[in-house]
């Protein structure tokens, strides 16, 4: 049986959550929140708020645990994106870019020069502003995803397994 599709939100620094509520609901989506500390969430039987201990990765720590190759993981942290991606889980950041296979070790790169650059002083800030236009690609990129995960689902439970699969012989097959 295939498995059902939750969101899973690294949230401590996460600005999109609101919007994550909206689309998890109107998808039906069970949408996991995993914070450090305690956080104000909707009452909803589809939304759930684990909050883990105090410490480094914690909650990194927790989402690559439960992480299953049906979710979606929202995160900026590009060490849970390698680790999500290693178990086959879609990653989404909340600037609406998909980290997948093709551009993880661009992400990777980048993210390894930025650091570089604010450790030297060449550079001073660590973000760009977030505005609507994120928000928006966020949740264009977020409703396509979902609806590329339940596509690909729907097709899995199509096509037959190798074991279901009946092999008619071609003429000319030697039996």
């Amino acid at each position: 049986m295939a498995e059902t599709t939750q969101l899973l939100v690294d949230a401590d620094a996460c600005p999109v959550k609101d919007e994550i509520y909206r689309v998890g609901a109107r998808y039906g989506l069970k949408t996991i929140i995993v914070a450090n500390s305690w956080m104000n969430i909707p009452q909803s039987p589809l939304i759930e708020r684990i909050v883990v201990p105090e410490g480094p990765d914690v909650a990194d720590d927790w989402i690559a645990e439960q992480v299953t190759p049906a979710d979606i993981v929202i995160t900026n942290d590009i060490p849970l994106a390698v680790r999500c991606l290693a178990k086959q889980a879609s990653v989404l950041r909340p600037n609406g870019e998909e980290i997948d296979e093709r551009s993880v070790g661009m992400v990777s790169a980048m993210r390894d020069l930025m650091q570089d650059l604010r450790e030297t002083g060449t550079v001073t800030t660590y973000n760009p502003s977030f505005g609507k236009a994120d928000r928006s690609r966020f949740l264009s990129a977020l409703d396509t995803l979902i609806v590329r995960l339940r596509r690909k689902a729907a097709l899995a439970r199509t096509v037959p397994s190798s074991s279901q699969t009946i092999h008619r012989p071609f003429p000319g097959d030697v039996p």
